[in-house]
């Protein structure tokens, strides 16, 4: 997993609130266990219109300006339904680093911090303002800092975020549950040695 200590990125806004994991990767797609190659299909039935082939012109992450965003603003209970890891495999893979609501499904934020994503929780008022923002200045640019817990703009403007600790120094240390795990590869070798299991 790659380690996340600051990101530079620019901003895409998808204006939705509810947005569950069907929507950001539909069922059809989940017949690889690889998690990559899944960037393709994400938000698949609103990138194209009805004929599955044609590009939506009107769909956010669809257009020209926000064609390298790797920062997602968008609404409340974000990742909702089911509890599909494809979810935050189809969103790293399509390239956002980080994702900014006022909600998030419980499933779903754990999962992304399992697979290297940072999602940052604000309340409405400040996801109002970001999106103000966003619009006025776009293309919008933030920093992400994550090991002091701040973002800002490229016009001065700061806000800390708050995140526990356990998630924060697994991103910055690159840890998934693997990664984790192998930090007691001593303890867990010599368990091993004294209960005649190697």
């Amino acid at each position: 997993m790659r380690s996340f200590t600051k990101h530079n990125g620019f901003v895409v806004p998808l204006d939705r609130s509810d947005v569950d994991t069907d929507q950001i990767i539909p069922k059809q797609f989940l017949k690889r266990i690889e998690r990559t190659g899944f960037g393709q299909f994400a938000f698949y039935d609103w990138r194209y219109k009805d004929d599955k082939l044609t590009p939506n012109p009107d769909f956010e992450l669809n257009k020209p300006e926000y064609q390298n965003a790797t920062i997602l603003l968008t609404r409340k209970n974000f990742g909702c339904g089911s509890s599909r890891e494809h979810a935050p495999w189809a969103l790293d893979d399509f390239g956002f680093r980080v994702i900014l609501a006022s909600g998030f499904g419980d499933i779903f934020y754990n999962n992304c911090f399992k697979n290297g994503l940072l999602l940052i929780r604000f309340s409405e008022e400040i996801i109002d303002e970001l999106f103000r923002r966003e619009a006025v200045n776009s293309p919008f640019k933030l920093t992400v800092d994550l090991e002091s817990c701040f973002i800002s703009d490229e016009r001065g403007w700061t806000l800390p975020f708050e995140i526990d600790d356990f998630r924060k120094q697994r991103l910055i240390q690159g840890l998934d549950d693997i990664g984790l795990t192998l930090q007691n590869e001593v303890k867990i070798t010599e368990y091993e040695r004294t209960h005649g299991i190697i």
